[in-house]
């Protein structure tokens, strides 16, 4: 590597974590590696950009650790100089996150979280019936154990009814994906059982969609590391623009 394309990368770099660092006031560390040369940054490319942090929170979601890497990408020239990064066309990334049990149940209470899981839709025996998640908690008690507690409204046509419920799962792997062990109901009467496996199926099929979407970027957890009290996921991912920090 010549000395000249040297001091290009660490230019963008730096000048991307002092505009994160400004962004993310609270994170405990920043690293931005913009991999290109003079010529590509002209040209609105960089070969890849890779970017770690430690105790970062995006959207009310504190995060321990995340690493990413995307591979070439197409860049705004003129943002990257003044340490944005934004985006020409799509890039591909991959991504390792590691969150702490507490910081989850922490975010399952925010605004922003609930926003995001307020309604689920069921069809059932050609009705809509809608479920309202309430008072959702997580929980890591041992190594490959999800238990996941909590309530749900649920709103029929002509009833409304709030359920409990406790599910154990076994995490989503390289070769296996997620397994439901246990799902009981509790505090609810009169519950339909064909809402009950409507609402196992949704489950089922939220978990096995190959990709999900939020804010202009498809991903897929290609596997899960559970231990006691934290979860590392392994992420790929598509992103349209780099969300919003």
């Amino acid at each position: 590597m010549s000395q000249e394309r040297k001091i290009e990368e660490n230019l963008l770099s730096q000048a991307a974590e002092n505009t994160l660092s400004k962004q993310l006031d609270e994170a405990q560390k920043i690293d931005v590696d913009v991999q290109t040369d003079l010529l590509k940054i002209v040209q609105g490319q960089a070969d890849t950009v890779s970017f770690a942090g430690e105790g970062i929170e995006i959207q009310e979601v504190r995060i321990q650790e995340i690493e990413v890497q995307t591979d070439q990408i197409s860049i705004n020239p003129l943002s990257a100089i003044f340490g944005q990064i934004k985006l020409d066309q799509p890039v591909n990334t991959k991504a390792r996150i590691v969150l702490k049990e507490a910081d989850i149940n922490h975010a399952l209470t925010s605004d922003f979280v609930r926003s995001k899981i307020k309604y689920l839709n069921l069809s059932v025996d050609g009705e809509t019936v809608s479920l309202q998640p309430d008072k959702i908690q997580l929980s890591l008690p041992d190594d490959n154990i999800i238990q996941i507690d909590g309530f749900v409204q649920i709103n029929e046509p002509a009833n409304t009814t709030k359920v409990g419920f406790t599910g154990v799962f076994s995490p989503r792997t390289l070769d296996k994906p997620i397994f439901m062990k246990n799902f009981n109901c509790f505090q609810g009467e009169g519950i339909s059982l064909n809402i009950v496996v409507a609402f196992l199926n949704k489950i089922k099929e939220l978990v096995n969609s190959p990709y999900l979407e939020f804010d202009n970027v498809w991903f897929r957890i290609i596997n899960m590391e559970v231990q006691k009290g934290s979860i590392i996921f392994l992420v790929e991912a598509r992103m349209k623009q780099i969300p919003t920090l």
